[in-house]
């Protein structure tokens, strides 16, 4: 325990992040680097950023934590599993090889999770007793706070991503009908290029040209400008995040859950077919659930890390 800065280190699949993070969750100075591949060159930019955050900062830091894309076993501190586009990373001591290049104390966890500890400390959901976050990105990502505490389970706890019964489109993990096949923004683009493809777009996506990738973020743009294609899948990856939300309340019974990542810009566009599918089915319980936007953008989780370290 530390009353003084943290250092938090957000390592994702295309750039790496640190920070110093004072006990009230201001940000002092961060520092940003594309990732390499390999776990060691990861490593190697992870404790250079960290250095290069604390000069800035002009302090010192008594710990590091870290919030790491792929499954990361909270015991040992190994990386166990991740996406394909991660090079070299599983099998990574991500604790010790942080630690060793630092010199300093180092707690890990998963990215998603340092995100809602971040959430659950400084952002939407301070002051909640239990919530379940989700990060809809380029892939879909879980974690659970419960009791005032993150849960992490052997380390892959509410990795709803993967979650089963949301149709049979193949998901990036080679099974099907994950959530992630619906409510990522990989989907969110893919399911749109096969309407348009179809000729099912009503607005400008119709006159997009076969083959092409249209971006989430033009997707959105298109949503709003009237592309009933855009509008559709849009509103098909907030009623599967609903159907989600659905099932951690029966079996948590959370009251409360976030939602960030990129596609969560498009909250105005998620936000009514997520609650349209809550209203659907409310749960057996009678209570509300209460789904909030994140408010702490791209620093949830550095901040999320450095309060683990704390």
């Amino acid at each position: 325990m530390t009353g003084g800065p943290t250092a938090g280190v957000d390592i994702g699949g295309t750039k790496i992040r640190a920070a110093v993070v004072t006990a009230d969750g201001a940000v002092l100075a961060s520092a940003t680097a594309p990732t390499p591949s390999g776990g060691a060159a990861m490593l190697d930019v992870a404790a250079g950023l960290v250095a290069q955050a604390t000069a800035t900062a002009r302090v010192r830091v008594a710990a590091v934590g870290v919030g790491a894309a792929g499954v990361v076993d909270p015991v040992t501190g190994e990386v166990l599993a991740a996406s394909d586009s991660f090079v070299g990373w599983v099998g990574t001591d991500l604790r010790g090889g942080l630690a060793a290049r630092t010199g300093l104390p180092v707690t890990v966890a998963n990215d998603v999770d340092a995100f809602l500890v971040g959430e659950a400390t400084w952002g939407a959901v301070r002051g909640v007793r239990s919530a379940a976050g989700i990060a809809l990105g380029t892939g879909v990502g879980g974690a659970l706070w419960l009791d005032g505490a993150l849960y992490r389970g052997a380390g892959a706890a509410g990795e709803i991503g993967h979650m089963p019964g949301f149709g049979d489109a193949r998901c990036t993990c080679g099974q099907r009908g994950h959530l992630e096949t619906l409510a990522s923004g990989r989907s969110v683009e893919r399911r749109y290029g096969e309407a348009v493809a179809a000729g099912g777009s009503g607005g400008v996506g119709s006159r997009e040209g076969s083959g092409a990738v249209v971006g989430a973020a033009e997707i959105e743009a298109r949503a709003r400008a009237g592309d009933a294609a855009a509008a559709r899948v849009l509103a098909d990856a907030g009623r599967a995040v609903g159907s989600a939300v659905l099932v951690l309340a029966a079996l948590l019974d959370v009251g409360h859950v976030v939602v960030g990542g990129g596609l969560a810009h498009a909250w105005d566009l998620l936000e009514p077919a997520i609650r349209a599918r809550l209203d659907d089915e409310p749960p057996v319980s009678g209570h509300m659930i209460e789904v909030r936007r994140a408010v702490l953008g791209g620093d949830a989780t550095v901040v999320g890390a450095a309060a683990l370290a704390r």
